[in-house]
C-alpha cells in the first residue's frame, strides 16, 4: 500500500509507475491502481494510467480514462493533446479533432498537435484548414532563428516576407528539406505551381521518406490535374499508414477525379464512421453516391450534412442541383431562416439564393424565384472578374488568325488517332445528353468533363512571349507538324487514365472547348467534333439559374451570358467557313422533337452503326459528372424547351444582348451584320 501522508512519498511512487511504464505496462498498471486506491482521482496517475493502458492495447480504456479528466481539468493542454492522439486510434476523429483544438488554443507551441490536427483536418474535408494547422506544425517545430521567422510569416500569410527569408535561407542552405518545403508552399500560394512541384521533387530527391512533403505533392499534383502521378504519391504514403485518415481522403478525391466512384464511396464510408461529425465529409459521399447513380443514399448524405451545418448553402444546392429532387415546406422554411441569418457569409448565402430559387420555381412561384436566382447570381458576379469585352477581343482574334489558310498550310500535321469525340457548346445546351446517348454505344465511351485542353492550352501559353496579346495562340502557330502530333500523343496520354473500357472511341464533354477547336483540330486532326446547340433564351436562362463549381464566370449576368452566346455562335460561323463539314451541330430541339433521326445522323458522323440502346440512353447506369446527371437517367420529355417562358418579363435584358442570334436562331445571321 502506498503512504500517502507525505507528498514525497506519493512522487516517489508516480515515478516508479513512470519508469514501470517503459518496461512493464501491466506492473505500472498495478502500482497506479494502489495510488488511486491512497489519492482517489489523482490526475496524474490517471494520466499515466490512460498511458499503460494504451502501452497494453487498450484503447477503448485509455480514452474512459482521458475524457473525464480533460472535463476535469480543461486548462491542461498536454492532456487535451493526448487525448486527441487517443481518440484518433480509437477512429473517432472528429472528437479528436475537437480536443486538438482545444490543446493548441490553451498552448499554441505544441507542434505535434499541429500536425495532427492537420492530419485530421485533412481527412475531414477542410482543407484550408488543415493547410493553416500544417502552417503553425513548422513554425512550432522550428528551432533555427532565420527559419523560424520565415514560418511565423508563412503561418500569418505575409507571403513576400516569407518569401524573401526563405531566398535567403536556402542561399546559404541549399538542402534544408524543411526550408525547400516552406518555399514550395510560398510558390502553390502565388499560383506558381510548376515551381512549387519542382521544389517539391527536389525535396523529395533529398529526402524520401519526407512524408509531409510528399502529402503536399500529391495534393498539388491533383490540384493541376495530374491525378495519376497523384494517386501514385498517394499510394506511396499509404503504404507507410494504410490507416491514415488524411491520406485516404486524399486518394477518395483523386479517384473521383478520375471516374473510379465506388471505391471512392467505400473510403468515404468508412472514414464517416470516424468522422460522423464532418459536414464536409458528408456532402463529399454525397457528391461521389449522386455521380454514381446511387440518388436516393446520396440524399440521405446530403440529409446528415446538413443535419450538422443548417446554413451549408452548397448542400442545400446540391440537393436543388439534383434537378429530379423536390424541397418540402419544411426544407423551405429552414433555407429561409438560414438566410435570414446576419453572419451568413457570401459563399453560404449564394448557394441558398439559388437553391430557394429552384424551390420556388419548382412550386411555380416563378417572380420570386427569379428575384433569388438574380440575388445569387449577383454575389457570385461581385466575386468574379469576368469582362465580356475580353472574351469578344478573343473572338475576333482567333476568327481572324485561324483561316481556311491557315489550316490549309498544316494540312496532315497532328496524330492521327480518331479516339476523341468532343462535345462542345454552352453548359445547359444538352451536352450530358448527347453524351449518354453516345455511351450508350458499344464503341464509344464517355467519360467526363475533361480539363486536359485547358491544360494544353496553359502550357502553351508559357512557352509563348509573355508581352504579346495572345501568347498561347501565338506558341500554337509556331509548333511544326512533329510538335502538334505530339500534343495530340500527349493528350491521349494523359485522358487514358479515364477511360474504363476497351471502348475505341471515348467522349470529352468540356463545353468551353469550342474556344480551342483550332487547337483541337492541330492536334487530332481525325477527332470529331459536336456542337450542342439549343435556343439562346432556353440555353442561357438555364445557365443564368445554375451555381457553377468553376469555369464558367460568364454566366452570372444576364447580358454577359447574352454576348457570350453571341460570340459563341461568331467562333462556330467561322470555323463552318474554315473548317467545311469539320462540325457537326446538335439541336436540342431537333433531338427533343425527332430523337431517333437526330441519333441516327450522330452516329452516322461518328462512323459507328445504329444501335437500339442509343435510343434507351436513360438505363445507361454509367456515372455522370455534370449537373444533367439525373434528368439523362430518364426518357426524353419536352417540358425543358420552352420553360424559360415563365420567366420572360425578366429576361429583356438577355434578348436584347442576343440582338439578331435570337432573332434569327436557329439559323445564323451574317457575321458582318451584328458583330
Amino acid at each position: 500500500m502506498v503512504e500517502t501522508t507525505a507528498v514525497g512519498t506519493l512522487e516517489q511512487a508516480l515515478a516508479h509507475a513512470t519508469r514501470l511504464l517503459e518496461r512493464d505496462p501491466e506492473l505500472a498498471v498495478e502500482q497506479l491502481g494502489e495510488i488511486l486506491n491512497a489519492v482517489p482521482g489523482h490526475p496524474g496517475a490517471l494520466r499515466l494510467l490512460a498511458q499503460a493502458r494504451l502501452a497494453l492495447g487498450d484503447i477503448a480504456g485509455a480514452v474512459d480514462i482521458l475524457q473525464p479528466l480533460a472535463r476535469a481539468q480543461p486548462k491542461w493542454a498536454a492532456l487535451h493533446c493526448e487525448l486527441g492522439i487517443v481518440l484518433a486510434r480509437a477512429g473517432r476523429g472528429g472528437e479528436a479533432i475537437a480536443a486538438l483544438r482545444h490543446a493548441v488554443a490553451l498552448q499554441p507551441d505544441l507542434p505535434q498537435a499541429w500536425r495532427l490536427l492537420g492530419d485530421h483536418l485533412m481527412a475531414a474535408g477542410d482543407q484550408a484548414a488543415a493547410d493553416a494547422a500544417y502552417a503553425n506544425h513548422v513554425r512550432y517545430a522550428t528551432h533555427d532563428p532565420q527559419l523560424l521567422d520565415a514560418a511565423i510569416a508563412l503561418a500569418e500569410n505575409r507571403i513576400p516576407e516569407a518569401e524573401a527569408r526563405l531566398r535567403s535561407h536556402l542561399r546559404q542552405a541549399p538542402t534544408d528539406v524543411a526550408a525547400i518545403r516552406m518555399f514550395a508552399e510560398v510558390a502553390a500560394r502565388l499560383g506558381r505551381n510548376e515551381d512549387a512541384l519542382h521544389l517539391l521533387e527536389r525535396c523529395l530527391e533529398l529526402a524520401p521518406g519526407f512524408h509531409a512533403a510528399r502529402q503536399n505533392y500529391a495534393l498539388l499534383l491533383q490540384r493541376n490535374n495530374r491525378p495519376e502521378q497523384a494517386l501514385a504519391e498517394v499510394e506511396r504514403l499509404l503504404a507507410t499508414e494504410p490507416e491514415h485518415a488524411g491520406y485516404r481522403n486524399l486518394k477518395a478525391v483523386v479517384l473521383c477525379r478520375i471516374g473510379d466512384y465506388e471505391p471512392a464511396i467505400r473510403i468515404y464510408a468508412d472514414l464517416l464512421e470516424h468522422y460522423p461529425q464532418q459536414a464536409k465529409v458528408w456532402m463529399s459521399y454525397g457528391h461521389a453516391l449522386k455521380t454514381a447513380g446511387h440518388t436516393a443514399q446520396a440524399i440521405e448524405a446530403y440529409r446528415r450534412s446538413l443535419a450538422l451545418v443548417p446554413s451549408f448553402g452548397e448542400v442545400w444546392w446540391s440537393l436543388a442541383n439534383l434537378k429530379t429532387f423536390r424541397f418540402d415546406a419544411a426544407d423551405l422554411a429552414t433555407m429561409r431562416r438560414e438566410l435570414a441569418r446576419t453572419d451568413l457569409g457570401d459563399e453560404d448565402r449564394l448557394h441558398l439564393e439559388f437553391a430557394i430559387g429552384k424551390a420556388l420555381e419548382d412550386t411555380g412561384e416563378y417572380p420570386a424565384s427569379f428575384q433569388h436566382y438574380a440575388h445569387g447570381n449577383a454575389l457570385r458576379r461581385a466575386q468574379l472578374h469576368y469582362r465580356a469585352g475580353n472574351t469578344s477581343a478573343r473572338v475576333r482574334y482567333i476568327r481572324a488568325h485561324y483561316t481556311r489558310e491557315f489550316f490549309a498550310a498544316r494540312a496532315g500535321a497532328g496524330c492521327a488517332a480518331q479516339d476523341p469525340i468532343f462535345v462542345v457548346g454552352l453548359p445547359r445546351a444538352g451536352s450530358t445528353l448527347i453524351e449518354q446517348i453516345l455511351s450508350s454505344h458499344s464503341q464509344i465511351e464517355g467519360t467526363m468533363e475533361l480539363p486536359e485542353v485547358a491544360s494544353t492550352t496553359r502550357e502553351l501559353r508559357q512557352q509563348g512571349d509573355p508581352d504579346s496579346a495572345m501568347p498561347y495562340h501565338d506558341a500554337l502557330a509556331a509548333l511544326d507538324a512533329g510538335a502538334l502530333a505530339a500534343l495530340g500523343e500527349q493528350y491521349l496520354a494523359r485522358t487514358r487514365i479515364q477511360r474504363k473500357t476497351t471502348a475505341p472511341l471515348f467522349i470529352d464533354k468540356m463545353p468551353n472547348n469550342f474556344m480551342h477547336l483550332g487547337l483541337i483540330h492541330l492536334m487530332l486532326p481525325n477527332a470529331k467534333i459536336i456542337d450542342a446547340r439549343r435556343h439562346p433564351m432556353a440555353c442561357c436562362f438555364s445557365a443564368f439559374k445554375q451555381h457553377f463549381a468553376r469555369g464558367q464566370s460568364f454566366s452570372y449576368s444576364l447580358d454577359d451570358i447574352g454576348r457570350y452566346y453571341r460570340d459563341y455562335v461568331a467562333l462556330m460561323a467561322h470555323f463552318d467557313a474554315a473548317l467545311p463539314g469539320r462540325i457537326h451541330r446538335v439541336y436540342y430541339e431537333r433531338m427533343v422533337g425527332d430523337t431517333e433521326a437526330e441519333v441516327r445522323r450522330l452516329l452516322a458522323y461518328c462512323g459507328v452503326p445504329f444501335e437500339d440502346a442509343c435510343l434507351r440512353f436513360y438505363q445507361n447506369r454509367r456515372a455522370v459528372r455534370t449537373a444533367s446527371s439525373e434528368q439523362v437517367r430518364q426518357p426524353i420529355y419536352r417540358d425543358g424547351v420552352d420553360h424559360w417562358r415563365h420567366y420572360a418579363a425578366w429576361l429583356e435584358p438577355l434578348a436584347s444582348a442576343l440582338g439578331p442570334v435570337l432573332e434569327r436562331y436557329p439559323d445564323v445571321p451574317e457575321l458582318e451584320s451584328w458583330q
